[in-house]
């Protein structure tokens, strides 16, 4: 086991590799597989170093829920004190199960529905994230059917590239997320006139899995004019937010660190009064977990030799719906002759993989570990096929904690009615 790896606190121990004190062969044999496994203390890691960036400035780090919304997770976060970040009334339901506070939720998203407004509004949440005229109309008209003013931020798209995969760029004007930068001025206008809106802040976010802290101190620079002319309209915002997107290594990436990729930002806004938001969510949790997995059968064939694992795309979509690499090492690799593997899960489809082309040497029935799988892993898992989803287990020190019970047939079919 090389240092190198990305997930910081795998380990090599006597019967294999650990994550922290607890060996993954042994939450195998507790609890199965597949399983999602993640560090208490690579969470808590992640997110001091983004509270030790921003010492001394008035901030809010509000964790991206969608990133992974495990109760498990929130709790953790909630217990360090962060915000959260939601785009759907779910997500929030989530966030006050696990503790968290209403006031430091921001709510984003493009189709927020009359009852997740609703609901927002009565739970007293921070602010939303306005992402269009249409919704700030109803907005309003919620907000007075409840007697409740709105605290609002507008997503303003500065159009600037991020540099990073088209499906996970967002602010772009081409992309359905946020206003126009150049329309945002007459929205606010708008918004001031509104009875039951109060304008709180504004809010950008230009994409996920950002390498290079430019695109995003280019669009900051934008922000801050708009901010400037917002105010000397007499529009003074409490609040700025930058949104998220640091990206993390999953292969042989070099992404900066949080205080070098907020650096350039905090520089921009140095001695402004408005408290400063970010909404990490990968960068929080892609590196403090990995996904557990048996190999069933070992299948050569004439092209390329296949690793059938107990694992599929209905468990990390990622590879299949980007083509994303997640580095896959095993548990506790045998003294064999190492091969290059196809490591394919069990779903009728082509495109069911975990990735290409793994020098492993291994055995049928051995342990695989697929790395920085915390971020877009469970929350995007599915039932295809009819599988149930995966366990997850949170490890702190020498401890496991089963964060979420694997799922069973029985709870597939409950709801479901066959005709008479």
């Amino acid at each position: 086991m090389t240092t190198a790896l990305p997930v910081p606190t795998l380990v090599q121990g006597p019967t294999g590799l650990m994550l922290e004190g607890v060996a993954l062969s042994e939450i195998a044999a507790r609890h199965g597989t597949p399983t999602y496994v993640y560090s208490r203390a690579a969470l808590t890691a992640a997110f001091e170093a983004y509270q030790t960036a921003l010492a001394g400035r008035k901030s809010l780090v509000c964790y991206a829920v969608k990133a992974n919304s495990s109760l498990g997770i929130l709790s953790v976060f909630a217990r360090l004190g962060a915000g959260f970040d939601i785009v759907s009334g779910g997500e929030l339901a989530r966030v006050l199960a696990a503790g968290g506070e209403a006031h430091k939720v921001v709510f984003s998203g493009v189709g927020k529905s009359r009852e997740e407004m609703r609901y927002a509004l009565e739970a007293g949440i921070g602010c939303f994230n306005v992402e269009s005229a249409a919704e700030l109309d109803r907005l309003n008209e919620v907000a007075g059917s409840l007697g409740k003013p709105a605290p609002i931020a507008f997503r303003v798209n500065p159009d600037v590239d991020p540099k990073t995969h088209p499906y996970i760029s967002t602010g772009l004007r081409s992309n359905k997320f946020g206003v126009a930068f150049t329309e945002a001025l007459a929205l606010y206008r708008k918004a001031a006139t509104l009875p039951h809106i109060e304008i709180s802040g504004i809010d950008c976010h230009i994409g996920s899995q950002l390498l290079d802290p430019a695109p995003m101190a280019e669009a900051a620079a934008k922000i801050l004019g708009l901010v400037d002319q917002l105010a000397s309209e007499g529009i003074r915002l409490d609040h700025i937010d930058l949104g998220g997107g640091l990206g993390i290594r999953y292969r042989d990436e070099e992404p900066p660190s949080a205080s070098t990729y907020l650096a350039p930002l905090l520089e921009c806004f140095a001695g402004r009064e408005e408290t400063l938001c970010f909404e990490p969510g990968r960068s929080l949790v892609g590196n403090a977990g990995l996904l557990l997995t048996r190999i069933e059968y070992l299948k050569p064939g004439v092209e390329k030799n296949f690793a059938i694992i107990d694992a599929a795309m209905n468990d990390l979509a990622r590879p299949a719906l980007y083509d994303a690499y997640h580095e896959i090492v095993a548990v506790a690799p045998k003294a064999v002759e190492a091969r290059s593997y196809e490591v394919v899960g069990p779903i009728c489809e082509s495109g069911d993989f975990l990735g290409h082309d793994r020098e492993l040497a291994v055995e049928e029935g051995d342990l695989l570990a697929i790395l920085s799988a915390g971020a877009y892993g469970m929350t995007m898992s599915s039932n295809y096929n009819t599988r149930t989803r995966a366990a997850e287990v949170l490890v702190d020190g020498a401890v496991m904690h089963v964060i979420r019970e694997r799922e069973t047939l029985e709870h597939l079919l409950k709801g479901e009615t066959p005709l008479p």
